[in-house]
Formats: structure tokens, sequence, C-alpha cells
């Protein structure tokens, strides 16, 4: 897919900072190529599937020509090590537990659609639907 997505957090409805050394510890090992200057990186999984990830603040990671099974699954290990939402534009917020849904923005909350998704497959499915 070639739209971006994006991991952040949030607390009391305000952005709040990601664990970015957690983020490059889940990353790491997936990682084929890297440009420290723009905080890219291009992960990989052992089938091929590919997602450039661009560390953007401290309060967002971007994911863009993302796809895969794999990539999905690291996106939702990702998620749960950063205690953190997917947000989709124009397209759901994925949260990991109901009451997550109150630490979002109100905009987030009450313009789009927010759900609860665990798992890789959730997240593709999700993606697909929007």
């Amino acid at each position: 897919m070639s739209f971006d997505i994006f991991v952040l957090r949030f607390e009391n409805g305000e952005p709040a900072p990601l664990d970015m050394s957690a983020a490059h510890e889940v990353l790491g090992p997936y990682v084929v190529a890297r440009d420290p200057e723009t905080d890219f990186l291009l992960v990989s999984t052992a089938e091929g599937e590919e997602a450039g990830v661009y560390f953007s603040d401290p309060t967002g990671i971007t994911f863009n020509r993302f796809g895969g099974d794999g990539i999905m699954d690291l996106l939702a290990v990702l998620l749960r090590r950063l205690d953190a939402v997917l947000v989709v534009p124009g397209g759901p917020t994925m949260i990991q537990r109901d009451e997550d849904r109150e630490l979002l923005p109100v905009s987030l909350r009450d313009e789009w659609p927010v759900i609860v998704v665990r798992t890789g497959a959730e997240i593709e499915r999700a993606i697909r639907a929007s």
C-alpha cells in the first residue's frame, strides 16, 4: 500500500512521546537499509515484504509503502510494545483495548471510526475495509 499510516501515542487527548529506543529494538532485526540523516528505515520480513518507516518526531512513526502479513504482524508487535495506536487517515483509528478510546483526542474519537485490533490480520482487515 502506498499511503501513510501513523503510529502515535496519546495521554488525556494529547500526543505523548513514543519510546523510540523500544521502537528501534522491535524494528532493528528487520532493517535492510537506513538513512540516519532523515531517520528513515527500510524494513523487510523473511518473505520479502517491505515498509518504509520514518521517525518523524518524538510522538510519531510513519509507515508507508507497506504490505503483507509479516509487516502487519510486525506493526501489531510495535503497537503493543509502544502502547500506541494506529491512525489511518480517512479511515479508522486502531486501539488495542476498548479503554484506550478515552486517551484519544476528541476529533479522533468522534469524527472517525475507532476499532480494537490486536493482530496483524485484524489491522490488515481494518485497513482494507476503510
